[in-house]
């Protein structure tokens, strides 16, 4: 495997063949960081990566210049991977947590610009992300969230739901979080 853009672009980490997670291909990053680096500031953003399994996406986002980055993985193999990754390439701004995701999300008191989320396919409640991180506190009004999902899923019913890409066999769903609106006084 191999970072695909960036400062680091090209430096490769291998998880081994007895690792568990499904990693994110390189064409469908090279897709998601084209359309991320061409609509935000990845610099200034202070980012969660949800289910991070090799950390390639957080990778990706230290390697784009992103300082701040949270990457929250539940299996102590692929948690450790991460964190001698992380030191090896002598990466800063990269948190790494051990933990199971939803209670993450409940008991979090962060806020983060933008949330992604790689789930495995086969997740029971993968449908339920969604509404777990958007009605949530997790994510800054306006924020982004992204969830890469099989193409068994279609999302565009959701409120926030703004659009779907497909590379290959991999579909990352946007959703934006939407600013409340200001509460006007009603008339007595």
């Amino acid at each position: 495997m191999r970072i695909v853009g960036g400062e680091l672009k090209g430096r490769q980490f291998n998880p081994g063949k007895n690792f568990t997670s499904r990693p994110t291909t390189d064409l469908a990053k090279e897709g998601l960081f084209n359309i991320l680096v061409n609509r935000f500031d990845l610099e200034s953003m202070k980012v969660l990566d949800l289910f991070s399994g090799t950390g390639s996406i957080s990778y990706e986002f230290a390697s784009r210049g992103c300082h701040d980055i949270t990457a929250i993985e539940q299996s102590f193999k692929h948690w450790s991977f991460i964190r001698q990754t992380v030191k090896n390439f002598n990466i800063e701004g990269i948190r790494v947590f051990r933990g199971e995701v939803f209670h993450y999300l409940k008991t979090c008191n962060e806020q983060y610009d933008l949330i992604f989320a790689d789930p495995p396919f086969d997740l029971s409640c993968l449908s339920d992300i969604p509404t777990s991180v958007l009605q949530g506190k997790l994510l800054k009004p306006e924020g982004i969230f992204i969830l890469e999902h099989p193409a068994t899923y279609n999302f565009s019913k959701e409120e926030a739901f703004e659009k779907e890409k497909k590379y290959g066999h991999v579909h990352f769903s946007f959703f934006i979080k939407k600013t409340p609106p200001d509460n006007e006084q009603q008339p007595l």
